[in-house]
């Protein structure tokens, strides 16, 4: 009988992980179908009998006390036969069976499972993202079924354990190969791979510990969110299967257009239409701001802002109010409002308001303007033989 211990190379006190890792090794190095070596199969076969043998518990006490663990076994060599799932594993990593139980990915699977996480997609207004907004919102999810209280069967009933697979999750199947007896293991058909069934299920969920409900949530939107900011709220999503812990729920925020204020990053945007006169005088304005559509605004709250245009204040140009602008949602402060200067050109003019355009024009020698380009107006022939000179 070989030394199991030294065909997969770790010593006699290894743990289930470092025996699973040195098998994962050496199977892919001495597999037929990546090993081309005469030897290959042979030694392939040795390492997974030594698998075999080390990774099951029972079988690895009675080698260590000298006894054969193969004992009475049928096949070529292979025991009771090695799972496919554990050449999976080999080449793939991980749980190949798709998840039975614990780390080892055998046995029953819970009938209690976590909840999805759901998303909710939420709209507000440009003052509710801004300023913030405290709400109660309708949420249709999975909640725990009142009738069994989240086991999934009638009153007075309990899961029994599965015919099928005696309570195992799973069933297995045997097949002949040239390289011996391949075991494969999928879940129990019978009970879903929970090892248990239900002789009388509950009647208003079915089984599953859980209906669907509408219930009210209270949120609290922070100030300062923007179009596509998602809110977590933990455990307020679906309830699992078998009245499981619940996921999580997760706010999409919407935010509506503004008629006035535009919004970059922490900044606001407006725009403000001064005459002719008040441009080339200079005005001091109150400008309307956004606080005047905060929620929960109170008769104290300022909604106007002082915005002081200077003399010959040009149309295009833009003024900054620091401090206006929008909380910033990780940290301290606010960005700030500019404001676009929007100079208007009346269209039509009386006599009198004609005369006086006519006295002023007179008066700073404008009565025959000349156009004048600057080095942003000049044609694409007058840049070409700038280029050239």
């Amino acid at each position: 009988m070989a030394d199991y211990y030294a065909v997969l190379g770790v010593s006699r006190d290894a743990t289930p992980d470092e025996i699973k890792k040195a098998y994962r090794r050496k199977a892919r190095e001495l597999h037929p179908d990546v090993n081309d070596a005469p030897d290959a199969a042979d030694r392939f076969k040795e390492v997974t009998i030594a698998y075999e043998v080390l990774s099951d518990p029972q079988k690895r006490a009675t080698f260590d006390r000298g006894g054969d663990p193969l004992r009475g076994a049928q096949g070529g060599g292979f025991g009771q036969g090695f799972s496919f799932d554990d050449i999976m594993d080999a080449f793939f990593g991980g749980n190949a069976a798709g998840g039975f139980g614990g780390a080892g990915g055998r046995g029953p699977r819970s009938r209690v499972q976590r909840g999805q996480d759901a998303l909710l997609r939420i709209n507000v207004s440009l003052a509710e993202a801004v300023f913030g907004i405290e709400q109660e919102i309708k949420v249709d999810t999975a909640v725990v079924c009142s009738t069994c209280s989240g086991s999934g069967a009638a009153a007075g009933v309990e899961p029994v354990e599965c015919r099928t697979c005696h309570g195992r999750g799973d069933v297995q199947q045997v097949q002949r190969s040239l390289l011996g007896d391949i075991r494969t293991v999928r879940p129990c058909p019978a009970c879903q791979g929970y090892g248990t069934t239900i002789p009388e299920p509950c009647t208003e969920c079915a089984g599953e510990g859980r209906v669907r409900s509408r219930r009210s949530i209270h949120v609290a939107i922070p100030a300062g969110v923007d179009q596509g900011t998602r809110i977590q709220l933990t455990g307020e999503g679906e309830v699992g299967p078998g009245g499981g812990p619940s996921g999580d729920l997760y706010l999409e925020v919407n935010v509506a257009k503004h008629a006035v204020f535009t919004r970059k990053g922490d900044q606001l945007q407006c725009q403000v239409t001064l005459p002719m006169t008040a441009a080339a005088l200079g005005a001091h304005l109150d400008l309307p701001t956004l606080e005047a559509e905060r929620p929960g605004a109170d008769a104290d709250t300022a909604t106007t802002v002082p915005l002081d245009v200077a003399p010959g204040t040009q149309s295009g140009e833009v003024i900054t109010v620091k401090g206006h602008g929008v909380p910033r949602l990780r940290g301290n402060g606010r960005g700030d409002l500019l404001v676009q200067v929007v100079v208007e050109t009346p269209g039509r003019l009386e006599p009198e308001q004609r005369a006086l355009l006519e006295q002023l024009a007179q008066l700073r020698g404008e009565e025959h303007p000349e156009a004048v380009l600057d080095a942003q107006h000049k044609s694409v022939f007058g840049k070409i033989k700038d280029a050239f000179r």
